[in-house]
């Protein structure tokens, strides 16, 4: 099993993102993927989940600000960030049901 994230940056406040997360070795549709994201000094949050048939769950902090999607025929999720705040600034991790973590990207929101 293999994750690997892509499309962190430097983003002024307000700004957009979309982080991408490609994904191999297992079937890909029968699993949920999620992304965390872990800010400077701190511990790493769950702030999105995506079953399998596209359902999504979002943490109260991203709520109405990130989208999560996936496409299970190229095996990628993505993450949206729209309206990003300086408090986004973190690396921002994609992950598998089951613990498979990808190296993370980092996402820095400041003017």
């Amino acid at each position: 099993v293999q994750v690997a994230e892509s499309g962190g940056g430097l983003v002024q406040p307000g700004g957009s993102l979309r982080l991408s997360c490609t994904a191999s070795g297992f079937t890909f549709s029968q699993y949920s993927m999620m992304w965390y994201r872990q800010p400077p000094g701190m511990e790493r949050e769950l702030i999105a989940r995506i079953s399998g048939s596209g359902e999504a769950v979002y943490a109260d902090s991203v709520k109405g600000r990130f989208t999560i999607s996936r496409d299970n025929d190229e095996r990628m999720v993505y993450l949206q960030l729209d309206r990003l705040k300086p408090e986004d600034t973190a690396v921002y991790y994609c992950v598998r049901l089951g613990g498979f973590w990808g190296q993370g990207t980092q996402v820095t929101v400041s003017s």
